[in-house]
């Protein structure tokens, strides 16, 4: 193994420490009382220091201010910083002042985790600050972090924004940049008010295989696995559709589940092959209920996390206020290439594609040939939240074919800034009816379309039993908390977004 100079200098420190008896890794539970947040926030100085007067705190060593027998120190908790004030004689007030001399001079670091005890004071500069009478260390850290510098003003500068590193030692960019774990702290909060909402509404939240013997729900292409025990192929899931429909044929009225996914496919600024979908199914309602209920959603959740419905994104601001704009897929094609193709067939369809500059795979079939000329020309076009509606049946083969227009189904996809955040549909329940869509698909595939469906004959068999009218819905959350997060990138709202293995030099 490689070690740096500094490494190298941590590991002799680590040893004097235990030279002196100090365990640099205790195992005792520290009796933390207090954060730095709540300090900051409630401390009052003479009106309450008495509430103050015995804190404990532990967190790690982000900055020291050396003064001779007196010291400044940034200690940083989960909850953000706090000024410490350390002095020679009141942490080691014996005649023995190795403690304050030789362990937190010259064998403590930036980055090591100590604990404190002491009282909350105020400096005379002003700032909230603990005056430390007993210090512990607790970790002892062997690797130097990245410094950020901050000017006297708190700007920073050298901030660490190399994504390579982010990504890969997310440990790290969390503990050297404060807004990561605000980005982070938001997105178990837009979560938490999406469950809130659904459980108010009587919904019920459960759990579906991920393991999965046939890759089913969505068009998109399966990793696939082993079952040793079982000794045959399995698949992660794509989607968990299959499954919570299944539960509605079951008698529940409303299931959702907030589901990991996997496809198989390609990586970017918006796609990671692993993702959360939350998908909810609702008996006794179509795709109309399901658009005002997705607009009541996120207009909460957006209140929730910003207390307004006006979202910042980027250099745009999204208003997440109900009703949302309405357009039907053709509709929105015409509008951005001119080209009317609710009544092309599939040849004319690829001439179309051609004549805009899009040039499909022989594999693609009539649903996907829209669908490319909708992502290609349209899609960039809807910042603010629009649903395009009332797709063709070719493109849907798990939706209900529509109550008014020949050739469509009843499906929406919610588009913002540019980007698919939620698909949902009036679930299709006639059993015969999608035996035969399954079919088609199945023609897909054997002309070398990957990402055809396959035909689950137990879903089918479930259908048969009878599944009441339902609506579907699946939402991006990952896509869905990068524009709450106002984040461009999909890796900045995973905490470990999947990237090429690391070579490891020991």
């Amino acid at each position: 193994m490689h070690l740096s100079e500094q490494e190298i200098i941590r590991r002799e420190k680590l040893k004097e420490l235990q030279q002196m008896g100090i365990e640099p890794y205790p195992a005792p539970l520290y009796p933390v009382n207090n954060t730095a947040a709540y300090i900051k926030q409630h401390y009052k100085g003479e009106e309450n220091k008495a509430d103050f007067a015995h804190v404990c705190l532990a967190g790690r060593i982000m900055g020291v201010r050396d003064m001779g027998k007196a010291s400044f120190a940034v200690l940083q908790d989960s909850t953000g910083r706090i000024q410490l004030y350390i002095k020679r004689d009141e942490i080691a007030p014996g005649e023995d002042k190795s403690l304050y001399d030789k362990v937190w001079k010259h064998l403590a670091d930036i980055g090591d985790i100590i604990g404190v005890k002491g009282y909350v004071f105020t400096t005379k500069t002003g700032e909230t600050s603990i005056h430390v009478l007993e210090l512990t260390m607790l970790t002892k850290s062997l690797k130097p972090l990245p410094i950020v510098k901050e000017t006297k003003e708190g700007e920073t500068f050298d901030a660490v924004t190399d994504p390579e590193f982010r990504y890969r030692q997310r440990y790290a960019d969390l503990i050297v940049n404060p807004d990561v774990k605000e980005t982070f702290l938001k997105r178990s909060k837009l979560i938490n008010t999406i469950r809130d909402f659904l459980n108010d509404q009587g919904a019920l939240e459960v759990d579906t295989p991920v393991l999965q013997s046939i890759p089913g729900g969505a068009i998109a292409r399966p990793f696939i696995t082993h079952h040793n025990a079982l000794d045959v192929p399995f698949y992660l899931r794509i989607a968990n559709e299959l499954y919570l429909k299944r539960l509605i044929v079951g008698g529940f009225d409303w299931v959702y589940e907030f589901s990991r996914n996997f496809r198989n496919e390609g990586m970017d600024r918006t796609h990671n092959p692993e993702f959360t979908i939350l998908e909810w199914y609702t008996a006794y309602k179509d795709y109309y209920w399901m658009m005002e209920t997705t607009e009541q959603l996120l207009e909460k959740v957006a209140i929730a996390l910003h207390g307004t419905t006006a979202v910042k994104v980027g250099d745009k601001t999204i208003d997440f206020k109900a009703p949302f704009k309405r357009v039907s897929i053709y509709d929105a094609i015409k509008e951005h290439t001119g080209v009317d193709v609710s009544n092309m067939e599939e040849a004319q369809l690829r001439e179309a594609c051609k004549s805009l500059g899009i040039y499909p795979e022989a594999s693609m079939g009539k649903g996907k040939l829209i669908d490319a000329i909708f992502g290609e020309k349209c899609e960039d076009n809807y910042i603010q939240p629009t649903f395009i509606i009332d797709y063709p049946v070719e493109m849907s083969p798990l939706t209900k074919k529509h109550r008014d227009k020949p050739g469509l189904v009843e499906r929406f996809e919610l588009m913002i800034n540019g980007k698919e955040i939620a698909n949902a549909y009036s679930e299709l329940n006639d059993p015969i009816d999608q035996r035969a869509r399954f079919e088609d698909q199945v023609k897909l595939m054997e002309r070398g379309d990957d990402e055809a469906m396959y035909i689950d004959h137990d879903f089918l068999r479930a259908l048969e039993y009878g599944m009441p009218p339902t609506a579907g819905i699946g939402i991006g959350i990952d896509r869905l908390c990068m524009l709450m997060t106002n984040q461009p990138s999909i890796q900045d709202v995973l905490l470990f977004p999947q990237m090429r293995p690391e070579v490891m030099n020991g």
